[in-house]
């Protein structure tokens, strides 16, 4: 990626974070909605999005796009459910989302992506992250992106242990 793309998906910060457990995942992210990384704007700023029973996604980035990218997903998935009468798969949502930053390349929205969920009936944990321009990366155990990416790939190699579960030993599907 060019420095100025780099730039722009640094200009508002950001964090997205998610893990794979036993039937289930977790996400978390920064509230923070901030401008050259030393000033706050809002600490209320939403970066991950609940799309449906058991699907979720997280955006960094420039915060005008990742609004963009959130409606415009939010409107696909409803169409998707629409039109097939059942629930979209994160696999799906995964290949609709990066055929959607793909189709704008030329002049990209500055996001980066988490997509978490479940399959439907499986309860089998989903983990794919984004890059600006589509391109996905599947991932068994934990994904991040943001602005502190690599301080969260420190944090997450040594914390995430195979099956994983909620707290106090209770799995939870949303």
């Amino acid at each position: 990626m060019n420095g100025d793309a780099d730039k722009l998906l640094a200009y508002n910060g950001g964090a997205v974070v998610a893990m794979a457990g036993k039937q289930c995942v977790a996400l978390a992210s920064d509230m923070r909605f901030g401008r050259d990384q030393f000033q706050t704007v809002s600490s209320q700023f939403p970066k991950l999005y609940c799309l449906g029973p058991r699907l979720y996604l997280g955006l960094t980035g420039l915060i005008s796009d990742i609004q963009t990218v959130s409606e415009t997903m939010q409107y696909h998935v409803n169409l998707y459910e629409l039109n097939e009468r059942r629930q979209v798969k994160p696999h799906v949502f995964t290949s609709m989302l990066s055929n959607h930053l793909y189709a704008k390349r030329f002049g990209p929205f500055y996001v980066e992506s988490i997509v978490a969920g479940l399959q439907p009936k499986t309860y089998e944990p989903y983990l794919a992250s984004l890059d600006i321009l589509g391109g996905t990366t599947v991932s068994k155990n934990f994904s991040v992106t943001g602005t502190c990416k690599a301080q969260l790939y420190g944090m997450c190699e040594p914390l995430w242990k195979t099956d994983l579960v909620g707290e106090y030993g209770k799995s939870s599907d949303t």
